[in-house]
């Protein structure tokens, strides 16, 4: 079995928040000691393991690595069931919440429980934020100091940013966002877009990827633009959605464009959410959905056609969505909480579900 003391002994010294140095004092050896440790170049000295796990609170078993294996099945299969909540539009709070007993230091598992504590990544109550302020700042101290995953440390510097934010801090919190997030053109898409020559397939090919993937980004903005927009009233934004829609799926018709019914697929999703959630009639929800579903089996063919297309819904991949026309139908027909599950009872809506079956 392969040993790994020396990993063991790094990841327990960076959760107890101790320096090589403190660990050299404490079992009366050199910090030139501890690091070769921790570089795996020696092992400590065998009577020095039992004053080690004492140390740091932990089996012997753990402290040499035994158990790792057995850990790592098990937070992967709480991933898995997470996953699947969400999938399926279910709460996994209580799972994320055992888990974090369970596991206190593990970075995806302190990640998903600060975000579903705090309600979510966005409209967070600010007085939530600093109820907990203490405890979200030392889970983001453990993630910045002894986690590797680039997209986790960012979001501990976002909630750094939101509890600056809920303090009315706001200069602080927009300068994080500043120095610690890459903007629009140093994106990880726009970089793999430039490594190729421009005269290349592989440059055409991401390029044509990162284009239909910024259009589906572009495109929620586009439906958050419309339905926050004071001046207008619920019946005026949906009018306004059909119409945009109608507009993007009449240029997609005249251009053959997968481009434009992006724009309208993912402008019609997010206003249709919206109208659901924030007062929309059955009516009106209706109405948008049917367009948003129409233009939602359009894409999913053209997806099945070209693969640029179908590579730009990448992020979708982790949750196993497979189909996403079939998903979208299934996450309506067979609501499992929310407003969703009360207007399948209106005969209308029900019967806009039924066409697309």
């Amino acid at each position: 079995m392969e040993i790994t003391i020396g990993a063991n002994i790094k990841r327990l010294r960076v959760t107890k928040n101790v320096t090589q140095e403190q660990l050299a004092e404490a079992m009366n050896v050199t910090p030139a000691a501890v690091s070769k440790w921790e570089r795996g170049e020696t092992y400590p000295d065998i009577t020095l393991l039992q004053p080690l796990a004492y140390y740091f609170g932990v089996s012997l078993d753990e402290l040499m690595g035994y158990d790792e294996k057995k850990v790592q099945t098990e937070i992967d299969e709480i991933k898995t069931q997470v996953k699947k909540r969400f999938v399926e539009g279910k709460s996994a709070r209580d799972v994320i919440f055992d888990a974090y007993r369970r596991y206190p230091n593990d970075c995806w598992i302190m990640h998903w429980y600060m975000w579903e504590l705090a309600g979510g990544s966005a409209d967070n109550d600010p007085a939530l934020l600093l109820s907990h302020k203490d405890e979200f700042l030392a889970i983001c101290d453990k993630i910045l100091k002894g986690c590797t995953d680039e997209g986790i440390r960012l979001e501990a510097w976002n909630m750094r940013a939101k509890i600056l934010y809920a303090e009315g801090k706001t200069d602080e919190a927009l300068e994080i966002y500043r120095t610690k997030f890459v903007n629009w053109y140093a994106t990880s898409g726009q970089k793999t877009e430039q490594l190729f020559p421009k005269n290349t397939a592989e440059y055409y090919f991401y390029m044509r990827k990162n284009m239909y993937e910024l259009a589906d980004f572009a495109a929620d903005k586009l439906g958050r633009t419309v339905f926050f927009d004071p001046s207008l009233s619920t019946e005026e934004k949906t009018e306004r959605a059909l119409r945009y829609g109608e507009l993007l799926r009449s240029a997609y018709d005249e251009t053959d464009e997968p481009f434009f019914l992006v724009i309208g697929s993912g402008f019609l999703g997010r206003m249709e959410n919206d109208l659901l959630y924030r007062g929309g009639t059955d009516e009106q929800v209706t109405a948008v959905m049917d367009a948003h579903l129409s233009a939602m089996k359009e894409l999913q063919r053209r997806c099945d056609q070209s693969e640029p297309l179908n590579r730009s819904f990448d992020r979708f991949l982790w949750d196993d969505r497979g189909d996403m026309f079939e998903w979208n139908l299934n996450y309506r027909t067979n609501p499992v909480r929310g407003r969703r599950t009360e207007i399948l009872k209106n005969p209308e809506y029900a019967a806009v579900l039924k066409k697309y079956e």
